[in-house]
């Protein structure tokens, strides 16, 4: 799913790396790998929910985030898939040049995709925006949920997962471009609908067209995980704050064109970032006070509005003064 690029930190106990083995490559879709990995210890791998993603660290500076796609259930592996894009940036290439034996060091796993309980759920899936959609599937099914699936991609040969999806019968719809256009989103989301809630990975053009849809349902309903950075408009010049970090005793100023990320590590600071552009949500820091310029793509409106946590690669102060809990 989402490549992401990692800045190396003095890791915490949570983030040290894992020691994978790659037990099985196999080709599921156009250009996509699912890849199995089984720790090299043969101990059980962390627990994790549906949404949830990894790092894998397939060299030196170059760390990408990928979906689960497999079942939390399943303590002896995870899987993810990989579409291999044109304009890698060298994640999806390393990955299809795995082979099987290769040894693959992971972080994580992290979630800000969670599955929030509700009675019904409409999925909405874009390409490779299938992978954190499966393991959802599992979950509103084990809670007994009523949910349906609308699939899109370019061609039926281009959709990962296809005869894994069949089984689930008229509740999945998949929509290849090539013959059946874009999917329906008119009336899959033109009318909300009472106690559902909508979630939807993929690219960008589709998120968007998402959220115009969903703008009339009420607040909460929709849940998106983004590929890249959702465009912001631009706010103007970038001023100078103080950045004071209450559990490291020490105040930083942020001065424009720095972010607060660059600015902690500067100072000692031990902070893990990854995208560095506001989507993976690896960066999040404690506010205790003051108020935050949100820009990252994670947070929903209301999340931002809280005013309790903030991105440290993209997010500022409102105003002159900033407290975290770092």
């Amino acid at each position: 799913m989402t490549p992401m690029t990692l800045t190396a930190d003095a890791p915490t106990t949570s983030e040290l790396a894992t020691t994978t083995v790659v037990t099985a490559l196999e080709t599921i879709a156009d250009d996509v790998v699912l890849l199995t990995l089984t720790p090299a210890d043969g101990a059980e791998l962390p627990a994790w929910t549906a949404g949830a993603h990894v790092d894998l660290l397939l060299g030196e500076d170059l760390v990408r985030q990928y979906s689960l796609c497999s079942s939390p259930a399943e303590r002896g592996h995870y899987q993810v898939a990989v579409l291999r894009t044109p304009d890698s940036r060298g994640g999806s290439t390393a990955v299809h040049a795995l082979t099987e034996g290769t040894r693959v060091e992971i972080r994580g796993p992290r979630n800000n995709f969670d599955l929030a309980d509700s009675p019904r759920y409409v999925f909405v899936a874009g390409g490779i925006g299938i992978t954190p959609i499966l393991p959802m599937i599992e979950a509103a099914e084990a809670a007994g949920a009523e949910w349906e699936l609308h699939y899109g991609g370019r061609t039926s040969e281009s959709m990962a997962f296809r005869d894994l999806l069949a089984k689930h019968g008229d509740r999945v719809h998949l929509v290849p471009q090539d013959r059946a256009g874009l999917l329906d989103l008119d009336s899959v989301l033109g009318r909300p609908r009472p106690d559902t809630l909508v979630y939807c990975c993929g690219p960008e053009p589709l998120l968007a067209a998402v959220e115009e849809r969903c703008a009339s349902w009420p607040a909460g309903s929709l849940h998106l995980e983004r590929f890249a950075a959702k465009e912001r408009e631009d706010t103007g010049d970038d001023t100078a704050f103080d950045l004071v970090l209450e559990r490291s005793g020490i105040t930083v100023t942020v001065e424009p064109g720095v972010t607060a990320f660059e600015a902690m590590r500067a100072a000692g600071v031990g902070v893990l970032g990854s995208c560095l552009e506001g989507v993976c949500g690896t960066c999040e820091q404690t506010v205790l006070e003051g108020e935050v310029d949100h820009r990252d793509s994670v947070l929903d409106e209301d999340e931002q509005a809280a005013n309790d946590c903030m991105m440290v690669c993209v997010s500022r102060a409102c105003g002159a003064r900033l407290v975290l809990d770092a």
